[in-house]
């Protein structure tokens, strides 16, 4: 019974990304990201659906015709290494207190950002996170990195002493 529930699961869980949604009028897409950033990320989502910075996340939902007043909502968690050292596990208490502590250094951050044009073929959207702590997105089906890629920025980029408002 166990092993059929994870079949029937799994089949769902693949069949989500490949097949459009409410009608025709949605289409759905991978999520994408990409830190240029020296800080962690922990986690992000685009319009709560939930992204990866290594490899491709199902899914989001795009219209199937881009519209002026298209946008995502980016919410992200960032670890900026500002806990103390890591003391090992051997005192529990030690160990206990310097968790806590690094869960309370994280960042929580959102923002929106206008989704750009897209026609027929587009793939996703990719998320690139910039210092301060600054988002852009594209739905384009190029690598980063590839000549007609739209987001140009480098990768480990450092912040800035102040950062424009």
């Amino acid at each position: 019974m166990l092993k059929r529930m994870l079949f029937i699961l799994t089949i769902v869980m693949v069949s989500g990304c490949s097949r459009a949604g409410n009608g025709d009028d949605y289409t759905a897409g991978d999520i994408r990201g990409f830190n240029h950033t020296q800080q962690g990320i922990n986690y992000f989502t685009v319009n709560g659906y939930g992204g990866r910075l290594t490899g491709n996340s199902c899914c989001v939902m795009l219209p199937m015709k881009w519209t002026p007043d298209l946008k995502a909502h980016i919410e992200w968690e960032v670890d900026p290494d500002t806990a103390s050292p890591f003391p090992g596990y051997q005192d529990r208490e030690k160990y206990k207190k310097w968790e806590k502590e690094v869960k309370a250094s994280y960042q929580k951050h959102s923002t929106v950002v206008d989704i750009p044009e897209y026609g027929e073929k587009r793939c996703g959207i990719t998320v690139h996170f910039l210092p301060c702590n600054q988002v852009k997105v594209t739905t384009v089906c190029e690598g980063y990195g590839t000549p007609d890629y739209p987001i140009k920025e480098p990768m480990n980029m450092k912040e800035p002493a102040q950062c424009p408002q």
